[in-house]
């Protein structure tokens, strides 16, 4: 079981913003790799704590995350939260909440924020929105979607900044009463790169890129839910410099309203109605799942509001816990209106014992019924 993100960092779900920014920085310099090189179980700990922070910082994921738990981003075939970020994903998304702790420099990662090393730039995430029908949740579905996104140009060349010497940091010595202290921070000419532009095509932009159209399949896993974020890594927009990384594609997933099956958690409803003929004499009706048609068999004097469940026909569970039932709830229909030769026969029944309702100990009352599907 994955360990609560509120325990990682050490807060609890009232905590603030600023709290747990606060929290994640405590923890992120304890476990940080300059300060525990070569120790892998303080760079698993610096992992997690980021991994965190990126979901308990942001609004959306921390409610999706306090109603759905480790759920609403686990189980998705590499989609969610930041359970595969590795160093240079923690360091360009968070390395500005280090501060000064470690000089300005991230010390031994390729590619990363080195001691005094080039920054590896990640280009920024698209979003997109994808509808789901309770057949596609159910069953799990491959979405291909086109994207717009920005990719470095053909021919596009990069060349050492002259600001830096390709350092990706620049140098500032300040005079204080405790003496002469040297900070560092990212080059402002490349951001941080080493890099500028050195030629590039007619049809890039001043950073070299172009707007490309890519065709992109998602795969997602059954039993999403709406509202839930997936994220397909390296398919959001590129970045500029020889050494950067894409974004990510973030799809936000919108369940289709069914036409006849409601959704609850795992479980689906469904509304069946019959007449009183077919109540009193018994019938099999045919049922909409989520995987086509089921027949059903009604006993004789079956009575209004009874709910039949059918084990495992809902929806399946993100953790691979099994499936949710189909809850079938039988509404007897009265007619509104009755020729002269029908009224004549339920007024003879009017007097008839057969027809007096005798309720038996086993026919649960309206309010107990809801209790049992809730317990």
């Amino acid at each position: 079981m994955k360990k609560d993100f509120y325990e990682i960092l050490g807060v609890d779900k009232s905590a603030t913003p600023e709290q747990i920014k606060k929290a994640y920085r405590k923890k992120a310099i304890e476990f940080h790799p300059d300060k525990n090189p070569g120790d892998k179980e303080a760079e698993e700990k610096f992992k997690l704590a980021a991994e965190a922070y990126e979901v308990l910082s942001d609004a959306d994921k921390k409610a999706r995350y306090d109603q759905y738990g480790h759920a609403a981003f686990d189980g998705a075939g590499g989609f969610g939260g930041g359970g595969h970020m590795n160093m240079d994903d923690i360091f360009s998304q968070f390395g500005d909440i280090f501060g000064s702790a470690f000089g300005g420099g991230f010390g031994g990662f390729s590619g990363g924020f080195g001691g005094g090393g080039q920054r590896r730039m990640k280009g920024s995430n698209l979003r997109i929105k994808v509808k789901l029908t309770l057949e596609e949740i159910a069953n799990g579905v491959e979405k291909k979607v086109k994207v717009k996104r920005k990719v470095q140009a053909q021919g596009v060349t990069y060349k050492t900044c002259p600001t830096c010497n390709g350092s990706g940091q620049v140098m500032k010595v300040t005079n204080t009463i405790l003496g002469r202290m040297q900070t560092s921070s990212p080059c402002h000419t490349c951001s941080g790169t080493g890099q500028i532009i050195d030629s590039k095509p007619n049809n890039a932009d001043a950073q070299g890129m172009i707007m490309e159209d890519e065709t992109v399949s998602i795969k997602i896993p059954a039993g999403v839910v709406d509202g839930m974020q997936l994220k397909v890594a390296g398919k959001g927009n590129d970045a500029p410099g020889a050494n950067s990384v894409p974004g990510d594609l973030i799809v936000a997933i919108e369940e289709v309203e069914h036409e006849k099956l409601k959704r609850e958690g795992e479980n689906l409803h469904y509304d069946l109605y019959i007449s009183v003929a077919e109540a009193a004499l018994g019938t099999s009706k045919d049922i909409d799942t989520v995987n086509g048609k089921v027949r059903i068999k009604l006993e004789e004097g079956i009575q209004s509001g009874k709910i039949l469940r059918l084990k495992g026909k809902g929806i399946p569970s993100l953790n691979n816990y099994g499936s949710g039932d189909l809850l079938v709830h039988v509404n007897v229909w009265t007619p509104k209106t009755l020729n002269k030769e029908q009224k004549q026969f339920f007024e003879k029944m009017l007097t008839d014992e057969n027809f007096t309702p005798k309720p038996e100990k086993s026919d649960k009352s309206f309010f107990e019924k809801v209790k049992d599907m809730f317990s």
